[in-house]
């Protein structure tokens, strides 16, 4: 259906375009000269020492927890309010996921109190979650870490362009994953990018997103090697370099892209408050600079939040959930976690949560659209 007001929209223009058939005309499609620039910039961008770019975010979230030699028998603590892809790249490897809760209904990152109540000595590592592009309390969470000897690896997937105390978000843990997916504020279609500070994570990253292989392609189209040694079970994980093109113009749209989202936020906020008081706006606090990535509100306790979207699509506004709790589906349920801690906010967040349009392109006007279809379609829930 066409909608009054999509969810999420591409920010892409001539300048895309024009990238993509540069590397098009170039005869050099693959990974090659572009995603080494891609991954350059991206690592200036976000100050981080290494930066690999890669298939898609899941990818990266599964080449690292194998990088940090995660497999059976080992735990990882990790949010249920999150995507699947967070605990399935856990379970890829044979390890296990052990669900912890959330901060609070304001601030929907995983909570350093529970994740030092899940830790057992079976426990390797803690992923963390910047959902909707917020810090999680990385100082509290890296203190928890070096306690227990655990690896923390980053789920930035929303989270391009914020930062903590000055700091990336991806940066402050052993490996950060990026998600470039057609609705994240920096998209490649399908991408992602891994960082680490670590020369040695960086060199396992690289074999293993290759086919564990000592060269690349276009090592050898350039003369730099005559043959491969492959010294790791590893993968095709490539992006190629009509990909990184895009990329490469849309990291240059991240800081006025975001700045956007910053004000389109600030604006629904306002309108909320005045309009829906009794609609619950979490990240009310402040804790660093986000990258505003999706616009999540809460419904009154005990609304029919079913019916409050299909009220909202009757209006032409297209809303979303992020997320269904991971531990409440069927394949989680069904290979028995061996224990899910207390997820009393995380089911009553998933329980009230709606995510509502939000994107650079979005109007003032269409944003009071919004908020006016809020206030009638909660008379419906």
């Amino acid at each position: 259906m066409t909608w009054r007001v999509p969810l999420s929209d591409v920010n892409l223009d001539s300048a895309e375009i024009d990238a993509v058939v540069a590397v098009l005309r170039s005869g050099w499609l693959t990974m090659g000269s572009i995603t080494q620039a891609f991954e350059q910039e991206f690592a200036a961008f976000t100050g981080s020492k290494h930066a690999l770019a890669i298939t898609n975010g899941t990818a990266a979230l599964h080449l690292a927890c194998l990088a940090l030699g995660l497999g059976p028998g080992d735990e990882v603590i990790l949010p249920s309010l999150t995507f699947v892809a967070s605990a399935n790249a856990i379970r890829y490897t044979g390890a296990t996921p052990v669900f912890a809760d959330i901060e609070s209904t304001d601030w929907l990152c995983l909570s350093p109190e529970a994740v030092r109540s899940a830790i057992t000595p079976q426990t390797k590592a803690i992923m963390v979650v910047h959902y909707a592009g917020y810090p999680c309390d990385m100082p509290a969470i890296l203190e928890i870490a070096r306690q227990h000897h655990l690896a923390v690896i980053e789920d930035a997937a929303h989270a391009v362009g914020a930062a903590l105390e000055g700091k990336a978000l991806s940066t402050w843990g052993d490996v950060g994953c990026f998600s470039f997916f057609g609705n994240k504020n920096l998209t490649t279609a399908e991408g992602g990018m891994l960082l680490t500070q670590d020369d040695q994570l960086a060199e396992k990253l690289q074999r293993l997103r290759s086919h564990g292989m000592t060269t690349l392609t276009w090592d050898r189209a350039r003369g730099h090697a005559s043959t491969y040694d492959v010294v790791a079970l590893g993968y095709n994980y490539r992006i190629d370099d009509l990909r990184s093109a895009l990329g490469r113009v849309q990291l240059q749209k991240i800081p006025a892209g975001n700045a956007r989202r910053e004000s389109a936020v600030r604006l629904y906020r306002e309108l909320l408050v005045a309009q829906t008081p009794e609609v619950a706006i979490p990240f009310a606090q402040a804790r660093g600079q986000s990258s505003y990535h999706i616009m999540p509100v809460l419904l009154p306790e005990g609304s029919d939040k079913l019916r409050f979207i299909e009220a909202m699509k009757a209006r032409g506004i297209q809303v979303s959930w992020h997320y269904p709790p991971v531990h409440t589906f069927s394949i989680y349920q069904r290979n028995s976690i061996p224990r899910v801690e207390d997820l009393k906010i995380t089911e009553e967040v998933s329980a009230r949560e709606v995510t509502l349009p939000l994107y650079p392109t979005i109007s003032d006007e269409q944003i009071a659209w919004v908020v006016q279809a809020v206030k009638e379609s909660l008379s419906c829930a």
